[in-house]
């Protein structure tokens, strides 16, 4: 129900739970009377003389009716008269009455203004519930079994006789204002730009939105009844996309961008701050509890589901794993038996109640990423697109023409719009927006640059966007150059993540290696990048290991040691042992991986300790250097003491395409001088694998398994 939202919508946005304020089924009559007196007080205090833009007059006549209970409950808290058993009943339920009245009160309060209008029908419904209970309480209250004063006694059957006229109240004022709002999305869906000056007159007279800061806010809370959205109230998320596109064009046609360069100024450190606080988290795993992590981002999982092989992920990391196509579970390997994700409560729970008593906050910035997919999981309409299309037009001009401030406030919009799906990074890109992102990547400003090489990354999520930023002009250097040089560690992450994003193409991957300081960049991040910055380098490096003509070109940056160090971080370990796979490949490769003494040990000690995907890969990586190595390399890993023990575990619990590999590198064993001396015992292992799968291995650069759950994000 709509007015179920209401309440569960607000207690998101309280501290207090429900259960605070449950009934004090075990006090007194006397402590009960004084209880609630208290409760009343504040209540009256609290709402009496704030402003109600909308729910006036219903807000005002709940009021009236708490002052009441007022009056009623001092009277009864100064003559301590006797209450019988039908009174101390009523009063307990008057205490809910109460709470219900405040929730409501503070949720027409708190509420944006645009939200209230939409909701206009449903609150005052609710309003009308109320006055329906209140009626029903004062009906049981045995008042002449109550001794009371008569004016107490004449305001209380006052009171009865109104509510049992009472109707439900909907301001007419307020629907008008509704109706109106809702004829301008009309105009966006039919193809027409509503005119300014009656857009002016609604948002700024009649709303008294007077400036872009309160125009954000309002976008906001939009944005966070999408996110909140509980699927039986309207408007739907479509049309509330809508409405969020439209008021978005509206703070920008009507208030300019200038305005918000405090603001942005301001919210930048505070991002930075919040950021600061993430990033404690994600590299202090002593602290945080590791089950509180979800395994596949290393964040604090904010919406923990359980999946059909009993792991637990964070919704939103899980979801992109399996949109991307994979069948199995991220962190065993197994294959997955449903697609469904139960949400894990409990866990849930702990977490909230581990982030409040440690003072973190409880949504952190992967929150927007979520809300980025409710906004892109919607069916666009034709009024958000018009709507996008619009205030798409206003950033290009600002963009062209205005100041640095308002080009930095123009950016981040981009950054912001081209998170929601791949009809808005089209019309951006198609409206001519990279090379305005591009020179403002060389901003000496790091919020205009954190913003700008962000939206391109956003951008570049949409497949033919790829093309265009690795065409236009000196764009990938600018790129590579925020990545080495950038103000932020949020804008170098960033910047790595591009290239990540740019180099699932396949003919873009040697462009970008050959671009100068690109891989020394990547190969430092991986070796002292935040873990989110470790992922972003280590995917990137993994994608350019892919084309063969890179080999020689990682080896000289750096990449193969950063990588080879990188099998002892968790959270990197499995793509940097697929990249060595395909690196070790190349003779040039194999040859400059027998010299470091750690790589083979770091690949044994992932095959010991590592996940399903990380064993496969490190056994894939061993067979490959064999290969490539010459005897050299395959008497270094037949002469390792300890791979025999691994490799007979490996050949009966691995993945199917691990025990393939571990079948292929028995072979070579089979065939080195002395081999079975240092490896009996693998036989029964080698045929298990044998009928497991093909008799003869038939490697390619598919077959290393890197868990891509690290897709590219939307930031």
């Amino acid at each position: 129900m709509a007015s179920g939202a209401i309440f569960s919508s607000l207690r998101r946005r309280r501290s207090p739970s429900l259960e605070a304020f449950l009934a004090p089924v075990d006090l007194s009559d006397v402590a009960l009377v004084k209880t609630l007196v208290s409760v009343v007080n504040e209540l009256v205090s609290c709402f009496s003389n704030r402003v109600f833009h909308f729910q006036r007059k219903n807000s005002r006549s709940l009021i009236r009716k708490v002052e009441l209970f007022q009056i009623l409950l001092e009277y009864l808290s100064d003559s301590s008269v006797f209450l019988p058993p039908t009174a101390v009943l009523c009063l307990k339920e008057l205490y809910l009455v109460l709470y219900r009245s405040k929730i409501l009160l503070d949720y027409c309060v708190q509420s944006s203004k645009l939200w209230l209008l939409l909701q206009n029908h449903s609150i005052s419904g609710h309003f009308h519930d109320l006055n329906q209970e209140i009626s029903t309480l004062l009906d049981v209250f045995p008042t002449k079994d109550v001794q009371l004063s008569m004016d107490v006694r004449e305001q209380i059957e006052l009171l009865q006789k109104q509510l049992r006229k009472a109707k439900l109240f909907i301001d007419k004022k307020d629907d008008a204002l509704r109706i109106r709002f809702f004829s301008f999305l009309d105009e966006f869906e039919s193809g027409k730009i509503p005119d300014s000056e009656e857009l002016k007159c609604f948002f700024v007279e009649k709303l008294q939105i007077f400036d872009a800061r309160s125009c954000r806010t309002e976008i906001e809370a939009l944005e966070e009844q999408i996110v909140n959205h509980e699927g039986d109230v309207e408007p739907t998320i479509s049309v509330l996309n809508g409405l969020v596109a439209m008021t978005r064009y509206c703070r920008f046609l009507l208030f300019g961008f200038e305005e918000d360069e405090f603001r942005l100024k301001k919210g930048s450190q505070k991002k930075i701050k919040n950021r600061l606080i993430t990033k404690a988290i994600a590299e202090t795993f002593v602290t945080v509890p590791k089950d509180f992590c979800c395994p596949i981002s290393l964040d604090l999982m904010c919406d923990p589901v359980i999946i059909s092989t009993g792991q637990t992920y964070d919704k939103s990391s899980i979801s992109r794993w399996v949109e991307e196509g994979h069948t199995t579970c991220p962190k065993t390997g197994q294959k997955l038996g449903h697609n469904r994700l139960v949400p894990n409560r409990a866990l849930r729970n702990l977490i909230m109640q581990w982030c409040i008593a440690h003072g973190i906050p409880l949504e952190p910035p992967e929150v927007m990423d979520a809300m980025a997919e409710s906004f892109a999981s919607a069916c666009p309409t034709k009024a958000a697109a018009e709507a996008n299309r619009a205030t798409t037009a206003l950033l290009m001009q600002q963009l062209a023409n205005g100041s640095h401030a308002g080009q930095t406030v123009a950016a981040r919009e981009i950054r912001l719009l081209a998170k929601t799906g791949k009809q808005n990074r089209a019309l951006i890109a198609e409206a001519g927006a990279i090379p305005y992102l591009r020179n403002l990547l060389l901003s000496p400003n790091h919020v205009t640059q954190e913003n700008s090489v962000t939206a391109l990354l956003n951008l570049s999520i949409f497949d033919k966007n790829k093309s265009r930023i690795m065409d236009e002009e000196g764009c990938l250097q600018s790129i590579v150059d925020v990545l080495r040089f950038g103000h932020t560690t949020e804008a170098r992450e960033n910047a790595a993540a591009t290239l990540f994003s740019l180099s699932a193409v396949h003919d873009y991957k040697k462009r970008i290696a050959d671009k100068m300081g690109a891989v020394e960049a990547l190969a430092g991040l991986l070796q002292e990048g935040t873990p989110r910055g470790k992922k972003d380098a280590v995917t990137a490096l993994f994608n350019l290991s892919t084309h063969t003509e890179n080999c020689v070109r990682m080896i000289e940056a750096g990449a193969l040691t950063a990588l080879v160090g990188a099998l002892g971080n968790e959270g990197v370990a499995e793509e940097a042992a697929g990249a060595l796979a395909l690196i070790v490949r190349q003779p040039a490769g194999a040859k400059a991986v027998v010299k470091d003494e750690g790589t083979i040990a770091g690949l044994m000690r992932m095959m010991r300790c590592g996940t399903a995907r990380g064993k496969e890969n490190a056994v894939a990586a061993l067979l490959e250097l064999c290969r490539s190595g010459g005897a050299a390399a395959t008497e270094r890993v037949v002469k390792a003491p300890a791979l025999a023990g691994l490799l007979q575990t490996l050949l009966f619990t691995g993945t199917k395409r691990a025990r393939r590999k571990a079948a292929s590198l028995a072979r070579v064993f089979q065939r080195c001088e002395n081999a079975s001396l240092h490896y009996v015992g693998l036989g029964v292992g080698y045929a298990f694998a044998s009928n497991s799968g093909p008799t003869r291995d038939t490697s390619f650069a598919g077959d290393v398994s890197v868990p891509m759950s690290i897709s590219v994000p939307v930031l």
